[in-house]
């Protein structure tokens, strides 16, 4: 099944770069604008709608939960590239370079997901998919504390690595969506 779970990983990655490709075609790198709290935001508030459409069973606007799994995804991403560069003042980056960090840090979740899955023997897919959201909803809660502390934690995970969980439960997510 581990090898299930590879190829699904990578087909969801796939399938959120194909979309990441489109975006930066249609907008360029504009998200290098964005400060760290306003991608935590965004964050939460697609988190919060997933949350807010498993309660209700109700959605408003013709968009499921899978599509913001991954916006998750790809913002999760968008992230790690930002707590790397830091944000910009204006569009700093061609759309090729823009490809490349995500790339690079896709393979990074992906890197760890296998760490982890190893670990936990695949318990993700034994586990609702409502504990997924609250997972997530917990991580950017935390990356809210370590904003306000200014990224510094004492005895914790940094917020790169909560990303990287916000990535990981929102690939799991989308696999048992699909």
């Amino acid at each position: 099944m581990a090898q299930d779970t590879q190829q699904q990983f990578k087909d969801v990655m796939a399938e959120c770069r194909e979309l990441f490709v489109k975006k930066l075609h249609d907008y360029s790198a504009s998200w290098r604008i964005l400060r760290p709290y306003s991608l935590t935001d965004q964050l939460f508030i697609k988190a919060k709608r997933i949350r807010t459409l498993e309660i209700t069973g109700k959605a408003m606007v013709n968009e499921g939960i899978r599509p913001e799994f991954i916006g998750l995804i790809n913002y999760g991403i968008i992230g790690l590239i930002q707590l790397n560069k830091h944000f910009a003042d204006n569009v700093d980056i061609t759309n090729e370079e823009a490809i490349e960090l995500y790339d690079k840090y896709a393979k990074d979740a992906y890197e760890l997901m296998l760490k982890k899955n190893h670990d936990y023997a695949e318990a993700w897919r034994d586990m609702r998919v409502s504990s997924y959201t609250d997972f997530i909803l917990t991580k950017i809660a935390r990356i809210k504390e370590l904003e306000d502390n200014h990224g510094k934690a004492l005895a914790s995970e940094g917020i790169d690595a909560n990303y990287m969980d916000i990535i990981n439960y929102a690939v799991f997510g989308a696999i048992r969506l699909k």
